[in-house]
C-alpha cells in the first residue's frame, strides 16, 4: 500500500446529542482511489464532513500529508488542496456554468484567466460543461449538474478530491462517463476518496476500500479482494448490493 495522504485515527463525531462516528480509523493512500462503502446511515457522509471540518471531531486525529488538520477550519483545509463535492452537489442554480466554475477558480478574476489548458482537459472529461458554458446551472440535468460539480472541484489542481455519491440517480451512460473521468483523474495523480452505493461503480474504479457500519470501519483492504468475494460482500453490505 502506498504512503497515506489522509489518515483518520480514532475519530469520534457528535452532532448535537447524537454520537455518529465511534472511533473511525481510515487510511487513504496517496495517488489511489479509495472507496468508502456501507449501508445508509452507517456514517459515510459524516466522515467526509468531519474530514472537511464542516463538523468537528469530538475525539481522535485527522492528518493530511502528515499535518494535523483535526481542528482546522474548512477554508484552511480547502487551502491545502482538498476539494469536496457533497451529495447535493452544491451548484449555484441561478449562476451560469461559467460563473460556477469561476467561483472555484480562486486565482482567476474572470473566466478568461482560468488556465486554458486545464479547462480544455476538463472539457475533454465532461463535454457537457463546455456545451452549456453560458447556460444557467439550474437548467442542467442531474447528470450534467454532477459533471459541473466535479469539474468545479478540479478547476484548480488538487491534492485530494472527496466526493459523496457521484453516481446517485444517474443514467447508465452518464455513470460510464463518470467512471472514465475518475479513471483519468486517478491517472493524473490525484488522490480520491469516494463514497458510493453503486457496487459496480465501486469495483470498476476502486484501488482500496473501507466499509463502514454503525459509525466504524468494519473492513479495509483491496477493492479487488472484496469484488471477488461475494460472501464477504453480502456480510458487509447486505441489501446495499
Amino acid at each position: 500500500m502506498n504512503e497515506s495522504l489522509l489518515t483518520l485515527e480514532g475519530v469520534h463525531t457528535h452532532i448535537g446529542a447524537y454520537h455518529i462516528l465511534h472511533g473511525v480509523d481510515l487510511q487513504v493512500p496517496r495517488g489511489q482511489l479509495t472507496m468508502l462503502l456501507g449501508r445508509n446511515g452507517a456514517g459515510k457522509t459524516t466522515t467526509l464532513r468531519t474530514i472537511m471540518g464542516l463538523w468537528k471531531a469530538s475525539r481522535g486525529r485527522i492528518t493530511l500529508d502528515g499535518q494535523d488538520i483535526t481542528a482546522q477550519p474548512t477554508p484552511q483545509i480547502a487551502g491545502r488542496g482538498v476539494a469536496y463535492v457533497p451529495e447535493n452537489m452544491g451548484i449555484f442554480a441561478d449562476l451560469t456554468v461559467r460563473e460556477n466554475m469561476l467561483l472555484a477558480a480562486r486565482s482567476a478574476k474572470n473566466a478568461d484567466q482560468i488556465d486554458e489548458q486545464r479547462l480544455k482537459w476538463i472539457f475533454s472529461l465532461f463535454p457537457a460543461v463546455e456545451k452549456f458554458w453560458n447556460h444557467p446551472a439550474g437548467k442542467l440535468s442531474g447528470g450534467q449538474k454532477q459533471m459541473l460539480a466535479v469539474s468545479r472541484s478540479i478547476v484548480e489542481p488538487r491534492e485530494l478530491l472527496i466526493i459523496d455519491e457521484p453516481s446517485k440517480g444517474l443514467a447508465p451512460a452518464i455513470i460510464n462517463n463518470m467512471i472514465e473521468a475518475f479513471g483519468e483523474l486517478k491517472r493524473s495523480g490525484v488522490t480520491i476518496l469516494l463514497v458510493e452505493q453503486n457496487f459496480n461503480f465501486a469495483k470498476r474504479l476502486g484501488d482500496t476500500v473501507a466499509v463502514m457500519d454503525n459509525g466504524q470501519i468494519v473492513h479495509a483492504g483491496g477493492m479487488e479482494e472484496l469484488a471477488e468475494d461475494e460472501e464477504l460482500q453480502h456480510s458487509l453490505l447486505g441489501l446495499a448490493l
